[in-house]
């Protein structure tokens, strides 16, 4: 479904992403960890056209997306939450629902797919008429995520869907994850809560420093005795 192959990006003359290669199947989970500014966001950006690599490729159902304008590679059909959800918070739930549908193949299929969303996420349609900036941390990141659904997308890219939350909410959040995951959905995901992201997760990578030092699949990683020593602390 989506293959990067060699990337190298850069912010000006810094390099942040070292000859990056990964694979994500159709229908798959997988999770990318490390440490902070290890390049993990960049990798995201740079799937979703914010951000170019001057080296490598990435092709997604076989279309080269590296080149491609971040709006185009929407139409593809791939959605990026960013980290903090990016909401417009002076509007409702509902007008940035509307907003995530703004493709023609989203508009077309509005109904549907805010009935498919009221039935995911049914407080979201509780508090379908509130300021986005009204709503608690848990609710506002399902808001995010709701609202990239809402674009009818192949793949979706999450991008630290628990930073900031209190414990209690990140399980919530992680529960929202699971649902989507159940629906079929193909996720990228980066997360710093790498014991509960790999419970969700088929396969998982490891960045550090720019650079792809392991992958495997969740057993794998929850029997490695550095990623249990350094990423999950046991």
């Amino acid at each position: 479904m989506l293959e990067i192959k060699n990337i190298d990006v850069y912010y000006g003359e810094f390099q942040a992403l070292f000859n990056v290669s990964m694979k994500i199947s159709e229908g798959e989970t997988v999770i990318t960890v490390g440490p902070n500014g290890a390049g993990k966001s960049t990798l995201l950006k740079s799937i979703s056209g914010l951000l170019q690599p001057r080296n490598g490729s990435i092709t997604f159902l076989g279309q080269r997306l590296d080149g491609l304008p971040a709006h185009e590679i929407v139409k593809l059909g791939i959605a990026h939450v960013p980290e903090g959800g990016r909401l417009f918070p002076r509007l409702t739930v509902m007008e940035n629902l509307k907003i995530g549908s703004y493709l023609p193949r989203a508009r077309k299929e509005f109904k549907q797919a805010l009935k498919e969303i009221y039935q995911l996420f049914p407080v979201l349609d509780e508090r379908k008429r509130q300021l986005a900036d009204t709503l608690s941390g848990g609710e506002r990141q399902m808001l995010a995520i709701a609202r990239c659904l809402m674009s009818k997308p192949k793949l979706i890219l999450l991008d630290e869907p628990s930073s900031g939350l209190a414990p209690r909410v990140v399980s919530r959040v992680f529960e929202f994850v699971h649902q989507i995951k159940a629906q079929g959905y193909s996720i990228l995901m980066v997360e710093q809560n790498v014991r509960k992201a790999l419970q969700l997760s088929n396969r998982a990578y490891l960045m550090e420093s720019g650079r792809i030092h392991k992958e495997g699949t969740k057993q794998d990683f929850l029997e490695d005795p550095y990623i249990k020593k350094v990423y999950i602390g046991m």
